[in-house]
Formats: C-alpha cells, sequence, structure tokens
C-alpha cells in the first residue's frame, strides 16, 4: 500500500483553559512570534516558527479575551474579562502599564506604526490610549451599537473596524471625524476581522458564513457558506489563493480564495476552534481550541483521505514526547528555552 503524506501539527501545551485568540507578529529580525489568549488568564509568547514557548505574561485575574504584539515584537498588549488591557515588555515579560476600563474588555490592537492601543468590550466605547503618554486618558470613540467583539487598524491608522458580540455587521469609522463612515453588512454577528498583510482584503467569519471585502471601497468581494458554523477565519498573506476556517466542529477548514473549494481539513483538536491565523509568511497557520491547545500546521495540500488516516493527527514520537516534557515542565513552572535559531531565542527571558 502506497504510504500518503499525512499533516502532522506541532501541538502547544501549556493553556489550562480554552484558547480563545492567538496573534502573529511580522517577520523580524530575530524571527516571528506568536502569542494566545486564554481563559486562564495568562497569555504566552512562542516562537511562531516552531512553537517552542518563550514566556507567560503573569498579572491578569480574569479571562483573556484577547492578545497582541506591536510591529516590531518588542511590546505585548492583553485584553482582560478583569476591566483592564495591559501592556507588557515582549522581551522581559514585564508589566509595563495597566490601562483600566469600567467593564468586560474583549480586544485590543496596536496601531501600524505602534504609538497607539486601540481597545474595545462590553462598555460598547472604543478607546485609543497614547502609549507615549500613558497617563494621559484616552481618546474615546463610542457610539457602537453593541459591545465590541473584535477591533482592527487599517488604511495607515486613520481608520478602525469593529464588530459586535450582538449585533451583526462591521463598522468602519474614520478617526479624522470619529464617525461611522460604512457598515459591512452581515447575516450574523462577526466573531472575526482580519485585515490582510497587503491591506487589500478585510476577512470576516459570521455564523456559517465567511466573506472577504475591498478594503479599499468596502465592496464585498466574495461570500462562501461554510460547513459548519465558523468563529474565526483567515487569508493566507503571501499568495492570497487559500483560506483556512475553524468553528463548532473542531476542523480546521482549508479552502480555495477564487473558488471556495474545500481543498482539505486538519483533524486533531478535541473541542470547538475558536481562532485560526496564518503566520506572516504563510508557510504555518495556527489553530486555538476549546480543549486548552494550540496546532500549528504547516501550509500543503491536505486531502481528506489523508487527513483521515490519522483521526487525531496527533503527533507521534519524539515530537510527541518533546511537547509532553514542554507542557510537564510549564506546569511545574520551570523556564524552558527553545530550540529555535539563535536570534529567537534572545527572547527567551523571564517573560
Amino acid at each position: 500500500m502506497e504510504k500518503r503524506k499525512v499533516t502532522v501539527p506541532l501541538v502547544c501545551h501549556g493553556h489550562s483553559r480554552p484558547v480563545v485568540d492567538l496573534f502573529y507578529s511580522p517577520i523580524t529580525p530575530d524571527g516571528f512570534f506568536l502569542i494566545s489568549a486564554s481563559k486562564d488568564s495568562t497569555p504566552m509568547l512562542r516562537n511562531g516558527e516552531t512553537g517552542d514557548w518563550i514566556g507567560t505574561f503573569e498579572g491578569h485575574k480574569g479571562a483573556i479575551w484577547s492578545s497582541c504584539l506591536d510591529t516590531k515584537a518588542l511590546r505585548a498588549a492583553s485584553a482582560s474579562a478583569d476591566f483592564s488591557a495591559k501592556l507588557w515588555d515582549a522581551l522581559t515579560g514585564d508589566e509595563l502599564h495597566s490601562f483600566e476600563h469600567k467593564h468586560i474588555v474583549r480586544a485590543c490592537a496596536f496601531s501600524d506604526d505602534t504609538h497607539f492601543l486601540l481597545t474595545g468590550g462590553v462598555e460598547k466605547i472604543l478607546r485609543i490610549f497614547d502609549l507615549n503618554r500613558v497617563d494621559v486618558q484616552p481618546r474615546l470613540v463610542d457610539n457602537s451599537p453593541g459591545s465590541i467583539r473584535t477591533v482592527a487598524w487599517l488604511h495607515s491608522d486613520q481608520m478602525i473596524l469593529s464588530s459586535c458580540t450582538d449585533t451583526t455587521g462591521v463598522r468602519l469609522w474614520d478617526l479624522r471625524s470619529g464617525k461611522i463612515v460604512q457598515t459591512l453588512e452581515t447575516k450574523s454577528p462577526v466573531t472575526s476581522a482580519e485585515v490582510s498583510q497587503d491591506d487589500r482584503y478585510i476577512t470576516t467569519a459570521d455564523g456559517s458564513t465567511v466573506k472577504f471585502w475591498d478594503a479599499n471601497h468596502f465592496g464585498l468581494v466574495k461570500s462562501y457558506d461554510m460547513p459548519c458554523n465558523v468563529e474565526s477565519a483567515s487569508l493566507e498573506p503571501k499568495h492570497g489563493n487559500k483560506f483556512i476556517a475553524g468553528g463548532e466542529d473542531m476542523w480546521v477548514h482549508i479552502f480555495d480564495f477564487q473558488t471556495g473549494e474545500e481543498l482539505g481539513c486538519n483533524k486533531g483538536h478535541h473541542g470547538p476552534v475558536h481562532c485560526v491565523r496564518f503566520s506572516p509568511g504563510g508557510e504555518s497557520y495556527a489553530s486555538g481550541s476549546e480543549d486548552g491547545t494550540i496546532r500549528i500546521w504547516q501550509t500543503g495540500p491536505v486531502s481528506h483521505e489523508e487527513s483521515d488516516l490519522l483521526p487525531g493527527n496527533e503527533p507521534s514520537g519524539k515530537v510527541k514526547a518533546v511537547a509532553d516534557e514542554v507542557a510537564r515542565n510549564i506546569e511545574s513552572g520551570l523556564h524552558i528555552v527553545g530550540e529555535g535559531k539563535t536570534g529567537e531565542t534572545d527572547k527567551t527571558t523571564n517573560a
């Protein structure tokens, strides 16, 4: 019998509760990095290529709903159910500042120029904090029609977008006027909104639909029905020829961008998939799940038959042994230095 190539993910343990958000940094001189948000109240930083744990940011007292890195991966931010958003030094893990809110904070995003932090949450207010003057009151952009679920910057930080937990559509705000200038209409609340690396597309997931919007003229480019309700979607950044989606069926689906044809799916998670994101070079993508794990998959052709050969798609042998050892060391509080390239291990300092 001919042996088929099977996609085996890197499995990243460490979180004790569901992983609800993932964010990749751009490629830096030290490589690229992945930060994860979990309901266990501790964002974690990893080497984006190998999945090696770099450090854990400790200080929140509630679930983390969102986390992100600035463009140079020097600072991190997190949004929490403890009514705060925190700014962190991504090299040392030190807390640089805590921005207090009056309710749960669900989303955060650094501006491209790294000078500002955007937050949103249950208060229905978008806040823009000046990171050069952290003690100054933030600019408020209110009149959001519902509790804010996602936020992002676009158009060289001249505009921001947001979606709501209980209201359909994506709203686009012009920061010069502070007004909503466009609403991208959807049938269900948008649970994921991603601006493509080249600023051409906005990718949204709502209900059982993934949509792609022109990020300049805001017209609908493509809309595809998914095999189940999906919570997150991401467009391949280098060629833009495929996208991934994950949701309640616990699988990570890969689709052709032009046709919507399903190219394959990766099985392995033991709970709904809450978040999926492509790495900045498109060579891999990560998924985070209700099962508390992050899985990093290599980009490549995957067929249903190949994926079914390993029902769990669990790593075997040495890969699994290393993953289990990492998990045990994290649980026992030991510091782990990743096995990445020399430049990438410079960041393994008590984060």
